[in-house]
């Protein structure tokens, strides 16, 4: 059964000095931990500030914060690192993504200001926005067991979002218009063998464009970015973009831990 996990921001657990301690969550993660009614002998997860792993067993819980010990030190095991560059949806698409994305394993999220974006979001908005794709990145994070919330950056440009990808080891373009024969299986393991890269030392970029698609300037602009960029194609249906955004990952992760 997995623990309910929680993540410090300033604590680090190793620099306590008593083998019971409480732990300074934030106020989310206390009420949460709160709702879960945490009782003395159970055991959490704990990611702390330095991204270290802990399994803890509550010692007390009163009304502020829990007191708990160390039951081991877990080994975060190495694992790919995978990056989903989504085009800008409308709605609540974007959460959507978000949040069923970071259950499969997504560990950076990047909003992509695409030319056929329907939603355009100035500065503020774009900040009120990250805030709440956070929330929804670390709600998924604890709810789904991850050992790290991902991260959310601000939305990007096309020249921006190149210059990100360039020293990724795979680049996956996701385009309706890619033939047949662009499998994913086949450019994500082929770039990594050209690189001589362990699957789980892998930095794995996925684009998927917004409602409206990809523009063939940003498809081009794209490949160009990356030695190892490939357009490739997710079937002969056409998805939606909230449905890419979480298959399309979900896919590259099941053909790295495979």
């Amino acid at each position: 059964m997995s623990l309910p996990h929680f993540y410090l921001d300033k604590q680090i657990i190793e620099l306590e000095t008593q083998p019971e301690f409480s732990l300074r969550l934030g106020d989310d993660d206390l009420k949460h931990a709160k709702v879960l009614r945490l009782a003395p002998g159970e055991h959490i997860a704990v990611v702390d500030a330095q991204q270290d792993y802990f399994e803890c067993e509550i010692v007390s819980f009163d009304a502020s914060y829990p007191v708990v010990r160390i039951a081991q030190h877990l080994d975060d095991d190495a694992r790919p690192f995978v990056v989903l560059i989504q085009g800008l949806a409308k709605g609540d698409k974007m959460e959507t993504i978000i949040r069923h994305a970071t259950e499969v394993g997504v560990q950076a999220f990047v909003p992509f200001a695409c030319e056929r974006a329907i939603v355009k979001l100035d500065d503020k908005k774009a900040r009120a926005k990250k805030a709440r794709w956070e929330a929804i990145a670390k709600s998924a994070a604890m709810q789904s067991g991850q050992p790290a919330i991902p991260e959310v950056c601000m939305p990007k440009r096309l020249d921006e979002v190149c210059e990100l990808i360039k020293n990724a080891h795979a680049v996956l373009v996701c385009w309706e218009e890619a033939p047949e024969t662009a499998r994913l299986a086949e450019a994500l393991h082929g770039a990594l063998a050209a690189q001589r890269t362990p699957c789980e030392d892998a930095r794995i970029v996925v684009v998927v464009g917004p409602e409206g698609g990809l523009t063939r300037l940003e498809i081009d602009k794209l490949l160009a970015a990356n030695a190892y960029a490939s357009l490739i194609t997710l079937g002969p249906s056409i998805l939606r973009t909230e449905t890419a955004g979480v298959v399309a990952p979900a896919l590259v992760l099941y053909e790295l831990r495979r």
